[in-house]
């Protein structure tokens, strides 16, 4: 019964609560429209200061310091954040991929982690500048400002070795109206291919905090520039002048700095000025430097002034512990003791540039250390380019930032903020082929690609998880993880995958492996050749050559090594360029040895090339770390390789370990060289021969019964080539939280 009148009661109220309805809308309707009215006719107030002639000012050099217009009145600000770039995985900075819902969500993880800046290099599409004015709406409380860059016509100067040839000046002056139209939301710019372009409606001014022009300048084109130009009279211009002193080179940027506060000036605003530099064309000198050019020319700050440029001008730095080499030979900064009590170069460089610059704000905008497995670059207290875990590339670049705040910097910008695919390095760059999909994968022995604290994972990241348990490989579809029957004693099953990264294996034993007294080998054949016999095979000879074998055991014993004649280190700087040692023996086919994976992080250089003797010096990379690869786990290792417990052993390999110049197209380095460098072939994919070793006895457990073992009969792994990467994992390293620790402490 009472039901009954339940249900009477809400038929009978169903045209009262439909009025209701509509009315609530109508209401929450009009308050939305009027928000937005609101939001767009009367936009949020900005704190800044007004010169005489209503010019706004927000930020402010003063003394070596930069300042913020706030309640009232200037506040000291030290700047800390991100370099933030363009590019996505999969795609190049130029096509510009980025979406104003990942700028905003950025924009929040930036400022969690204690930053008040981002600055950016170029011109970012609109979504960019309209994000970033509508997070600041949002959280008024702690806004995040921006470095506006702008990226010089830099291939052109480079090859062109003069800064003055007038498609170059107007090319950038363009440039640079340009990023003050995107700035001031001044409406449309044209596409061009590689820039950011379309309808910039919003003004993001208020939210600047300074100009940041050009790029690391090439030492040869500013010393031709300077000997092309040494009688030009010094540019002195409405805002901005060169000093007597000043060179050539200096002029010609004073000139440009002049040209933006001038196209700035007409929106009503002022902003603080800056040109990027880098160690390389310091106003210092470096006795200790072994090269001519990298201490063959200054471009010097104090040589250029603002005039009636109220926000002012200041210098800034990209310094990083590792580059160039006088970090480690130059004697002369050996002078001073870091936060941790050691001799710190990088500690005395610091303090020998701001001294420099007394006077005069000046800020690093770049520092940092990748979490790569690769490096390029080595430090004498071990701060090197590459070859870190998250955790380690986190207290690294913590350690960096706190001796930038205490020898009295204005301010410390971290590089950078995500991982970027398509990045090259000079000592990988030329094993990758072709060098136009580097973006389609990543190569974890090329640094420049893994300096984010936001990492950039492959599609299987947090998927598959090398711990030693394999459960995680049953969300996997069969056709994913194929089953590679090997028949070979010990060894129950193997099953393998791949994504953008690695190659991964899951390997079930008959029994479990024992690191101490076993090795377990695999084998890899990509192509024809390589070696059919090594001592790690005992008497077994195969009927088709190995390119790579990998070993797993104790910490010392585990790694990838790579056939005599394939290894690309020893062709390239041993054949080609005459620094390494080649052996006879091991450039024969089949010549039974297997060599240590290695990238070399410096060239032979002798007088009078160079100042000074340098030695050629390499580095193993091959080293495989056992380790939990599961970001939740206290244990975590992010260069974790494998894992085993029981008979379970999971394996993931970087595919340019295994010979893969560009796994995304089948495309294996070839055994022939050309005239002109390395030259690739097409894989019919990757076979794979497993056997288990006895450390003791030497002896090989093959089924191996006389003849030549077929290794050409093993089954192949397969996958399809990609065009694109579909899928990719965005996760906060571990270096996220422990900058994020630094920066909030500095803030405290």
């Amino acid at each position: 019964m009472e039901t009954n009148r339940s249900n009477q009661l809400q038929k009978n109220d169903q045209p009262k609560s439909s009025l209701w309805k509509w009315v609530g809308f109508l209401v929450f309707g009009g308050i939305v429209v009027a928000g937005l009215m609101w939001k767009w006719l009367f936009p949020l107030q900005i704190q800044s200061m007004e010169l005489d002639d209503g010019t706004k000012i927000k930020f402010r050099t003063n003394g070596e310091h930069l300042e913020i217009y706030k309640d009232q009145d200037w506040h000291r600000m030290f700047v800390q954040g991100v370099n933030l770039g363009a590019a996505l995985p999969g795609y190049d900075p130029g096509e510009l991929p980025i979406t104003k819902e990942m700028y905003l969500e950025w924009f929040r993880l930036m400022a969690e982690m204690g930053s008040n800046v981002v600055r950016i290099y170029t011109i970012h599409p609109p979504a960019f500048y309209e994000a970033i004015v509508e997070y600041n709406r949002s959280h008024p409380e702690k806004p995040l400002y921006f470095i506006q860059g702008v990226w010089t016509p830099e291939e052109q100067l480079i090859e062109t070795q003069d800064a003055y040839l007038p498609e170059i000046r107007n090319a950038f002056k363009e440039e640079i109206s340009m990023a003050v139209r995107a700035v001031f939301g001044a409406g449309e710019i044209p596409e061009s291919p590689g820039k950011a372009s379309g309808n910039y409606r919003v003004n993001a001014a208020p939210f600047l905090l300074a100009w940041h022009i050009g790029t690391e300048w090439d030492p040869l084109m500013v010393n031709r520039t300077n000997e092309a130009h040494k009688d030009l009279p010094r540019y002195s211009g409405k805002f901005v002048r060169a000093k007597e002193e000043a060179s050539p080179f200096e002029s010609w940027l004073a000139e440009m700095l002049d040209h933006l506060a001038i196209q700035e000036e007409r929106h009503g605003w002022q902003h603080p000025l800056t040109f990027t530099n880098w160690v390389t064309t310091d106003p210092l000198t470096h006795p200790g430097e072994p090269t001519f050019e990298e201490d063959l020319v200054s471009v010097d700050a104090t040589h250029i002034e603002t005039v009636d440029w109220t926000a002012g001008y200041f210098a800034t730095y990209h310094v990083y512990p590792y580059y160039p080499d006088l970090f480690r030979f130059d004697k002369t900064l050996r002078t001073a003791k870091n936060g941790k009590g050691q001799i710190d170069p990088y500690t005395s460089y610091l303090r020998r540039l701001k001294q420099v610059h007394e006077g005069m704000p000046i800020m690093v905008t770049e520092f940092g250390v990748p979490s790569s497995l690769g490096l390029g670059h080595v430090d004498n207290l071990g701060r090197n380019q590459g070859g870190h875990t998250e955790k380690e590339q986190g207290e690294i670049n913590r350690m960096l930032f706190r001796e930038i705040v205490k020898e009295g910097y204005a301010g410390a910008i971290l590089f950078s903020w995500q991982d970027e695919w398509f990045k090259r390095t000079w000592n990988t760059m030329q094993f990758e082929i072709p060098a136009e999909r580097r973006k389609l994968w990543l190569n974890v022995l090329t640094n420049e690609e893994m300096f984010g604290v936001a990492g950039m994972y492959p599609s299987k990241d947090g998927i598959i998880v090398i711990d030693g348990d394999g459960k995680d490989w049953d969300q996997l579809a069969e056709e994913e993880k194929p089953r590679m029957d090997a028949g070979q004693p010990g060894i129950a099953e193997i099953r393998m995958t791949h994504d953008e990264g690695y190659v991964y294996m899951l390997v079930k034993l008959a029994q479990p492996f024992d690191p101490v007294t076993q090795r377990l080998h695999f084998g890899f054949d990509t192509l024809h050749g390589g070696n059919r016999h090594a001592p790690e095979l005992s008497d077994a000879v195969l009927d088709e050559g190995l390119e790579v074998l990998v070993t797993l055991g104790e910490e010392e014993d585990s790694e990838v090594r790579i056939a005599s004649n394939y290894d690309f280190h020893t062709r390239l700087y041993g054949k080609k360029y005459g620094m390494l040692l080649v052996r006879e023996q091991e450039m024969k086919d089949d010549s039974g040895i297997f060599k240590p994976w290695k990238l070399t992080i410096g060239l032979q250089m002798t007088p009078p090339d160079t100042k000074v003797s340098h030695p050629f010096e390499d580095v193993v990379v091959g080293k495989l770390r056992r380790g939990n690869t599961d970001p939740e786990h206290p244990d975590y290792n992010s260069l974790a390789m494998w894992e085993a417990n029981g008979t379970t052993v999971e394996l993931r390999i970087p595919w340019m370990l295994l010979g893969f110049t560009d796994p995304s197209s089948l495309q294996v380095m070839s055994y022939r060289d050309a005239e002109k460098g390395f030259v690739s072939e097409t894989t019919n994919g990757i076979r794979v021969l497993p056997w288990i070793r006895n450390k003791h006895t030497g002896a090989a457990d093959l089924a191996y019964k006389g003849g030549k073992y077929p290794v050409s009969r093993l089954p192949v792994y397969r996958w399809k080539p990609w065009e694109t990467v579909e899928h990719y994992h965005f996760r906060l390293k571990q270096s996220y939280e422990i900058m994020k620790e630094a920066f909030l402490e500095n803030n405290s």
